[in-house]
């Protein structure tokens, strides 16, 4: 690990964005007053943008950069994380998919230096670099160098393709080096080849993607198939991409009511829906008043809906809105406090985390072994490898107003997107 670290080119860690005063202050004018594009001509406002981008794709480069030394440093463990995806996502607010195209950029600057010096030049966008980066990862390189096949040369060639032709110049100029890789075809490989996405939205509907390779996709296909042959009442009118939604979800209750998915914390995965006693038992209280395990927010008449055919669970909130404690009896965590913590958690209380609560532990702030209450006052939410770092230094505790706090192992809080002092 350390060797690695050493060998860090120093291009990669002196880093030097020389911005242009003059286009800073054009950058400030811009922004300060909306009203004062209005008197730029077009050919000015062309040329803003062509600048403007070139500083972005300048900018773009030093993030991959710093996230690349970030990661080969580990410096993301001073605020309690190990990885540097996650630290976007936590403390900057990236999505996901931005933070996880910040990382690959990074890890393949190094690899191919033509293109990515055109990158630090603002000539080469960070789509393009994500379209290299996403082709030559380390079983590509590995290949390439077995194979003879110099990475080098299609270096070149990409870094000229990228500052003279279309984005989809570039892609098929990376296919190349897919193809050469594997002339007789790619070997297929369902690990890489399965993937699936899926949004939330504001309303608690959600939509999504996959991709999956032609064994899996079949069955998929036959299981959904089953079920839309099996529920075709007369006069379903019903399309087809409706009756396979209702398919899938069809399958996804079988299995929950089957029991046999894996136990999540010792808990069954079960849809979790929390509500006010007030509002499910009256009308008219809203569109917004549920949420569901996952963060949905739906309304009494759907949470009345789902509580036709489910187990329900009384949680006592105390005057300050948490759950009432269950008391030192119980030296393990019980099933109903783990429900309380997670209704008044939602999710790991570390800063910049926010992993899921099926992902987490009941952490006793004061061990039971040193005269903490196994209570809801004395229990958090943590991720386990935030468990692990709470027990190794850090630390995690609630204020007054209910807000978690976490500090570093030399005393200092963690502050979401503030710089490190």
């Amino acid at each position: 690990m350390f060797e690695q670290i050493e060998e860090v080119d120093v291009a990669t860690t002196s880093l030097v964005l020389d911005v242009d005063t003059e286009a800073e202050h054009d950058l400030d004018l811009l922004l300060d007053d909306v009203e004062d594009l209005h008197h730029l001509s077009s050919a000015q406002v062309l040329e803003q943008l062509r600048d403007l981008t070139t500083e972005r794709n300048r900018l773009d480069a030093v993030i991959a950069r710093l996230a690349r030394h970030a990661e080969l440093t580990q410096a993301v463990e001073v605020d309690g994380l190990v990885s540097v995806r996650s630290w976007l996502i936590g403390h900057l607010r990236l999505s996901g998919a931005d933070a996880s195209r910040v990382v690959r950029v990074g890890r393949v600057m190094e690899h191919v230096p033509q293109l990515a010096e055109r990158f630090c030049e603002g000539s080469a966008t960070a789509a393009q670099m994500d379209v290299v980066a996403s082709a030559v990862g380390d079983r590509q390189r590995a290949a390439a160098a077995e194979q003879g096949i110099d990475l080098g040369v299609f270096d070149r060639a990409w870094a000229e393709v990228a500052t003279s032709s279309s984005h989809r110049a570039l892609v098929t100029a990376v296919q190349a080096f897919v193809e050469a890789l594997e002339p007789d075809g790619v070997e297929p490989d369902p690990i890489e080849q399965r993937s699936l996405t899926m949004t939330t939205h504001a309303d608690g509907t959600v939509s999504g993607h996959f991709e999956l390779d032609a064994v899996g996709g079949e069955k998929v296909k036959t299981a959904l198939e089953s079920v839309v042959q099996a529920d075709r009442p007369e006069g379903d009118l019903r399309s087809r991409a409706q009756r396979q939604g209702g398919a899938l979800v069809q399958l996804a209750d079988n299995a929950l009511a089957a029991g046999g998915l894996p136990v999540l914390r010792s808990v069954k995965p079960h849809v979790v829906v929390t509500i006010g006693i007030e509002d499910l038992v009256a009308d008219g209280t809203g569109p917004a008043t549920a949420t569901t395990g996952f963060g949905s927010v739906i309304s009494a008449a759907r949470a009345r809906w789902l509580a036709c055919d489910a187990g329900v669970t009384r949680v006592v909130m105390g005057p300050e809105g948490t759950p009432l404690d269950v008391g030192r009896t119980h030296r393990v965590v019980t099933p109903g406090l783990r429900r309380a913590v997670v209704a008044r958690d939602k999710t790991c209380v570390f800063a910049g985390c926010g992993a899921p609560h099926h992902w987490s532990d009941v952490h006793h702030l004061v061990h039971w072994a040193h005269g903490g209450e196994t209570s809801l006052t004395n229990s958090a939410l943590l991720c386990e490898p935030h468990h692990t770092k709470v027990h190794h230094g850090f630390r995690v505790e609630r204020d007054p107003g209910g807000r978690w706090r976490t500090y570093r192992p030399d005393g200092t809080e963690i502050i979401i997107g503030s710089r490190i002092e």
